[in-house]
């Protein structure tokens, strides 16, 4: 189904449920020569996986990944690249109580609307168990764009109602080793120790709660996207958008542009020297994004996650024949997701920005 894949060029189409026997991605389109960097594909799964601490989901999952084609020694051959990931630590039963009970806020009902039958072990293709797949073919973009001198950086900014400053730094490798440094993987160590302690307490409450992910690419030309209906930042909000969870995006100034004027939102290109190439603005409202182009800044955006639907504590909620029915939560799940989320948002951008660079060659002679 189209709704399976995603990209034009560099193209990925995803498989498998979270209790089934594995997931995968198959990647078309990824230029051959390319140096597969293994280490580095598991080390951004390995951000994502199940079990990393006491704020996420207890799920045992080494994430393996293996490589079944498309790469000869170290190298992609330019042909379809397939990944395929086993899942090890299924708990099937721990969904035997909503067989024919609908999750409140899950997709449960609406898999049956559309199909007529639905996968109820930790709901199927819904599960963000899939979006394992995306991060090993987000790593393999991102191999792409370093060779094109693009880096992409993600990091916790809000929980709940606790939010990080904003960063003001070019150095983008120190940034990464301070969110490394705490489980929350927000780039302020004291906010992050702020967050974990806050979701900590949700945890034992058996709650959860939402948060957001600021994102920043730095090194991206100008020239990608279209001007149309492909707009760059399009592109962004419906991957960011397919992410589990995900129920806001906003890029450059965001909602909060729309409370200033213009006077005060636009932003004033500065003098530059012969390098025609180069493009500098005193501000950054835009995002890095003029017409739905890139326009050689820094392209920045945040995405808002909503609190993880499953809570342990009864609700009330209906069965498949439309009867008043009462759910229990049971099982792992996070009681934050955006610990977690940070490399899928990475990986998403890389997708975005590894399809736009390969389709605007085609751009001018």
């Amino acid at each position: 189904m189209a709704g399976n894949s995603f990209g034009q060029l560099f193209r990925i189409t995803t498989f498998g449920e979270s209790h089934g026997v594995a997931i995968g991605v198959i990647i078309d389109g990824c230029p051959a020569q390319l140096d597969i960097d293994m280490d580095f594909i598991q080390s951004e799964l390995d951000k994502r996986k199940p079990g990393q601490s006491k704020i996420t989901t207890q799920r045992k999952e080494s994430d393996t990944v293996q490589i079944l084609s498309g790469v000869f020694e170290g190298k992609s051959t330019g042909t379809p690249i397939a990944l395929l990931i086993p899942n090890e630590d299924q708990r099937s039963k721990d969904y035997g109580h909503n067989v024919d009970v609908y999750r409140p806020s899950h997709a449960d009902y609406v898999y049956d609307a559309k199909y007529g039958i639905r996968d109820h072990r930790g709901g199927g293709r819904s599960s963000a168990r899939e979006t394992a797949a995306r991060v090993a073919a987000g790593a393999i973009a991102k191999l792409f764009l370093k060779q094109q001198g693009i880096e992409i950086f993600a990091h916790v900014t809000s929980v709940g109602t606790i939010e990080a400053p904003n960063l003001e730094s070019n150095d983008l490798s120190a940034l990464l080793q301070i969110r490394e440094e705490n489980i929350v993987r927000c780039a302020d160590p004291a906010t992050a120790h702020e967050m974990i302690e806050f979701i900590d307490s949700v945890r034992k409450d058996g709650d959860t709660v939402g948060g957001k992910i600021g994102c920043v690419v730095k090194g991206c030309p100008a020239g990608l996207g279209e001007p149309v209906f492909d707009k760059l930042h399009a592109d962004l909000g419906k991957a960011m958008l397919s992410i589990n969870a995900v129920h806001g995006f906003e890029y450059g100034s965001g909602f909060a542009g729309s409370e200033l004027r213009g006077s005060q939102h636009n932003d004033i290109p500065q003098p530059k020297a012969a390098d025609l190439k180069v493009f500098k603005t005193t501000t950054n409202y835009a995002g890095g994004i003029l017409g739905g182009i890139s326009n050689g800044m820094d392209i920045t955006f945040k995405v808002a996650f909503k609190p993880v639907a499953t809570i342990m504590h009864n609700q009330q909620t209906i069965n498949a024949a439309g009867e008043a029915s009462e759910i229990k939560g049971k099982g792992r799940h996070d009681p934050c997701v955006v610990p977690r989320a940070v490399v899928i948002v990475e990986a998403m951008a890389a997708l975005v920005l590894a399809d736009q660079f390969l389709r605007n060659k085609a751009s001018i002679i």
